[in-house]
């Protein structure tokens, strides 16, 4: 839905993205340690501000998104201790979709991957983010 027609379900994509991640943030575990793929943080910071960016989001519904982000990390819901990057080039992420041969994906393209990259390397590698930013 949302790689088909994002000015349609970009900010509904988002929206269940934010509201599945800070369920699984939240989820109570009995190990010491608890692993994600995707945590609130990169959906915020990359994800999100890749739609708006690319003028999928609109100002409101941008907002919208930051201002949940921020009320679920200020009350201590999504904390998190560390993140790990790892860090590829747009063009193996593409070859890694099309082996995986997903019909929701076929209609990811080389540029949607390079700005979300983009948001990446700004976040982790240039360090720009806000105060609410992880480590």
């Amino acid at each position: 839905m949302l790689y088909d027609d994002p000015q349609r379900w970009g900010f509904a994509f988002q929206a269940n993205a934010q509201m599945t991640l800070a369920k699984l943030h939240a989820q109570p575990t009995k190990a010491p340690v608890k692993v994600m793929e995707r945590s609130i943080y990169s959906a915020r910071y990359c994800f999100v501000e890749n739609l708006y960016r690319t003028k999928i989001l609109h100002s409101v519904e941008y907002e919208i998104l930051d201002d949940w982000f921020q009320m679920l990390v200020s009350n201590g819901l999504c904390h998190l201790d560390l993140i790990i990057y790892l860090r590829a080039t747009p063009e193996t992420c593409l070859q890694r979709i099309q082996a995986r041969h997903r019909s929701e994906e076929e209609s990811i393209d080389l540029g949607y991957l390079q700005t979300l990259h983009e948001c990446h390397e700004e976040w982790f590698m240039q360090r720009q983010r806000t105060n609410s930013s992880p480590p």
